[in-house]
């Protein structure tokens, strides 16, 4: 029996992937087009390096690398391109220890305003949105996105949770604007 083709085993290990991969593109870039470019450049370098890839067995194994060439094919970009979109502003809030009964997934659910959810994603710093998408909207266990980013685990459990603590304070802000 004959051993498959470099692409067929990519194609395979790597397609069933396009939409995560264009899904973080497009919240990385917050612009369709250069989404559609950053997984274009993303797919051909992972074609140029799939010979060194050994988890094309593995779905999530496949998935959670081919994101990791997304994430860095998308991060060398905004570098070359928009320095200030990595730049992480501080923000007193979100070292605030005080509780709020609001979460964002409960203010979310209560106004049903996916228009306010999305420009308020926008509105987070790029290495916060990153862990937002890569865990509510591909479902990756905290341990992919450790891989994925290249940061400790702690890392991206404390980013994700400024992440929601932004959300919350954003959609909260938004919810009293607009009972006045």
């Amino acid at each position: 029996m004959q051993e498959q083709s470099k692409q067929a085993r990519f194609e395979r290990a790597a397609l069933p992937h396009l939409g995560a991969a264009y899904n973080l593109a497009r919240w990385l870039t917050r612009n369709d087009q250069d989404a559609e470019d950053m997984v274009q450049e993303a797919y051909l370098r992972a074609f140029r390096f799939f010979d060194g890839f050994h988890g094309a067995d593995s779905a999530g194994g496949s998935k959670a690398w081919l994101l990791a060439i997304v994430r860095n094919t998308c991060y060398t970009w905004l570098r070359q391109r928009r320095p200030s979109d990595l730049a992480m502003p501080y923000d007193e809030e979100l070292h605030d220890d005080g509780s709020d009964v609001f979460n964002p997934e409960r203010l979310v659910m209560l106004n049903a305003d996916n228009e306010a959810l999305r420009a308020a994603l926008e509105d987070l710093p790029v290495e916060f949105r990153e862990v937002v998408i890569l865990r509510d909207l591909e479902g990756l266990s905290y341990k992919e996105i450790a891989g994925i980013i290249a940061v400790p685990l702690g890392t991206v459990m404390s980013r994700l949770a400024r992440a929601r603590k932004r959300l919350k304070v954003c959609l909260a802000g938004r919810e009293q604007g607009a009972a006045f």
